[in-house]
């Protein structure tokens, strides 16, 4: 018998302009502080792709062209639904970078991004963008809330 997961579907996506990166740079008051790429949530009756195209214009002002889903990132919630995040990268887009009201956006050399002020998990995020043999990133919960295991498909 098939088991129904609950799920909280988001994106989020690395626009990409040759070494250069769109980095958004979150305030404490909108949750997960620090610098982080685009995205949010999945509407319902939206796709997944749609989505992230919608997310990134609210919060950049750049239209993605052909973003390519390149990855995803989840874990378990306190509740027992999962948290899901699909990763895309996308070099094509129009439109004028500017910020919003959920944080500064502006482009950064994708080798400064390590020493940058970083949202939780970014670190981790970064190896499934950028490395081609990699899909997944899991986190696994143990015995503890503290307790996370790292997983890397």
């Amino acid at each position: 018998m098939a088991v129904k997961v609950q799920a909280e579907l988001t994106n989020m996506c690395m626009i990409c302009d040759g070494s250069k990166v769109v980095v958004q740079e979150r305030p404490k008051e909108h949750g997960w502080p620090g610098v982080t790429f685009p995205g949010g949530h999945v509407e319902p009756g939206e796709s997944i792709t749609a989505s992230v195209i919608r997310e990134v214009y609210e919060e950049t002002g750049l239209t993605l062209i052909h973003p390519q889903l390149c990855g995803i990132k989840n874990f378990p919630a306190d509740d027992g639904s999962m948290y899901i995040v699909f990763l895309y990268r996308c070099s094509e887009f129009t439109g004028e970078l500017k910020s919003s009201e959920e944080g500064k956006v502006f482009w950064a050399e994708r080798n400064d991004l390590p020493g940058m002020n970083l949202s939780s998990g970014m670190e981790e995020t970064f190896k499934v963008f950028f490395d081609d043999s990699l899909s997944e990133l899991y986190y696994d919960r143990n015995s503890s809330a503290d307790d996370w295991q790292i997983i890397l498909n």
